[in-house]
């Protein structure tokens, strides 16, 4: 337990679920009580994972602040800690509680060699964007993205403006600027592709199929990252959405996603797509395309009403890809703090 004149901060604890969820209540005005304990569980299991820090007055529960460790989403080549949730009782608001956190986060950050911390905010959100900028924060390097789950019409005319039909189709990955994705002769990402390449769920079977495909795409080995994805998926998410696509009868391609309930003050039902790719060897063959098509299908089937990803601003590549599927800049601003 560490003590300053703004109060004390601890580790969270299983018996704080519910006081998190009735000062969050407090500050929203509705109960993320699925999501809090979901999300806290998940960082009792997983101590190196995550730091979930409580900030206590008098004894009393007055603030918490949970951070994932992440290690390649989205193309990351080191560390980073994202800020998923925030929160002081409205009662202690201005009086330092946020910053103590949040000091307290970035300390356990520098002991574990984590240089970067990151988190998420609405535009609209001025006195949250006020916090964070004097906490030093700034916008970040990339760029978040989004999209309805409805049905997808692969757009062609981006593609062909692109030049992408005349370049290398055979991989995709978040953190490459690889030309293009998937095959652009059909004007429709529907049951024709899915029909071309078998698209299913993604099961615990396929991390070594994940590994390889990914080592050949970043030239790295990232098991630990994949080996926590798949985890994450499969068991902190409520819903399974990552897929594999198969080609004669073997993985050549995968989406890693999750269904997001909650995360940065969230009301609706998201899903985020922290990772794609493709066999290299297997381009020219829509697999991209099947597997954005299927993900798509599945989520709208869910009643899940958003996806969403990050992506380096320029990362053209991907960013013509997804472009071409539908997604456009999100609401939501990136934001980014060094540490150490």
């Amino acid at each position: 337990m560490s003590q300053s004149p703004k109060g004390k901060t601890r580790q969270l604890r299983p018996e704080d679920l519910e006081r998190v969820v009735n000062i969050d209540r407090r500050i929203t005005g509705r109960s993320r009580s699925v999501f809090f304990a979901k999300r806290l569980q998940a960082a009792l299991d997983n101590v190196k994972g995550f730091i979930a820090m409580a900030a206590e007055t008098d004894g009393k529960l007055t603030g918490f602040a949970i951070a994932r460790l992440q290690d390649g989403e989205f193309g990351d080549t080191c560390r980073v800690a994202t800020l998923d949730v925030i929160g002081v009782d409205p009662d202690r608001q201005n009086r330092g509680q946020g910053s103590l956190l949040l000091h307290q986060i970035t300390e356990v950050m520098g002991k574990l060699d984590v240089h970067e911390l990151r988190t998420q905010v609405g535009w609209r959100e001025t006195a949250l964007t006020r916090f964070f900028a004097a906490s030093g924060f700034s916008l970040a390097p990339r760029q978040i993205l989004e999209r309805s789950t409805a049905r997808m019409v692969w757009d062609q005319s981006t593609a062909r403006q692109a030049g992408d039909e005349d370049e290398d189709a055979g991989a995709s990955r978040m953190d490459a600027g690889v030309p293009d994705y998937s095959d652009t002769e059909a004007g429709n990402i529907g049951a024709l592709e899915r029909d071309k390449v078998l698209v299913r769920s993604l099961a615990a079977d396929d991390l070594a199929a994940v590994i390889r495909i990914d080592r050949k795409l970043v030239g790295r080995d990232r098991t630990a990252f994949f080996e926590a994805k798949l985890r994450e998926v499969m068991h902190e998410s409520g819903i399974r959405v990552s897929l594999t696509a198969e080609v004669d009868g073997h993985p050549v391609g995968f989406i890693m996603a999750r269904v997001d309930y909650g995360e940065y003050g969230r009301t609706e039902t998201a899903a985020v797509m922290d990772a794609i790719g493709v066999d290299p060897s297997s381009g020219h063959q829509g697999i991209g395309r099947s597997l954005m098509s299927q993900l798509m299908m599945n989520l709208g089937t869910q009643r899940v009403e958003t996806l969403r990803t990050t992506v380096r601003w320029n990362n053209f590549g991907l960013l013509r890809f997804l472009d071409g599927a539908g997604f456009a800049p999100s609401q939501q601003l990136l934001l980014s703090k060094p540490v150490g």
